[in-house]
């Protein structure tokens, strides 16, 4: 059960995959577990491109997205970390989760993603990292609009 959160709306969550990756097990675990804990969650097939990830992010005012990476299309998120940039959509905190060696995951921090999830990791702290990120993104962007 996701733990009472300040958020204006239910945390809004995208979960995709980018790159040529069709493993999308995890990533469906992931949604089912995000949806259980009342958030909404818009959960794409594998085989994303990055436009079109950014695309459906900005057209759905999402809080967070969430990358799965079996294999190693995690490489392409720093792609994404600027595409979102270019859109004016920085300001949406991305984790990634899936197979990350520690190398690649120190080049997924420095590119801006908020945090990466490892095999093994359980409900409670994707449902409650994620639902922190969303509480942050939404008082950043009630914050925008007040200004």
């Amino acid at each position: 059960m996701m733990s009472p959160t300040k958020t204006v709306h239910p945390p809004k969550v995208l979960v995709t995959k980018i790159g040529l990756d069709g493993h999308d097990r995890g990533s469906r675990v992931v949604a089912a577990f995000l949806r259980d804990a009342g958030m909404d969650v818009l959960y794409t097939p594998p085989w994303q491109e990055i436009g079109q990830v950014v695309r459906l992010a900005e057209e759905e005012d999402v809080d967070v997205i969430g990358i799965s990476s079996l294999a190693t299309d995690h490489l392409l998120v720093p792609k994404l970390m600027k595409a979102l940039k270019k859109a004016g959509l920085a300001h949406i905190p991305v984790v990634v989760g899936g197979i990350v060696p520690d190398e690649d995951e120190a080049k997924l921090r420095k590119a801006g993603v908020r945090h990466v999830f490892h095999p093994g990791v359980g409900r409670e702290e994707i449902v409650s990292t994620v639902a922190r990120l969303a509480d942050e993104a939404q008082a950043a962007k009630e914050k925008e609009m007040l200004a």
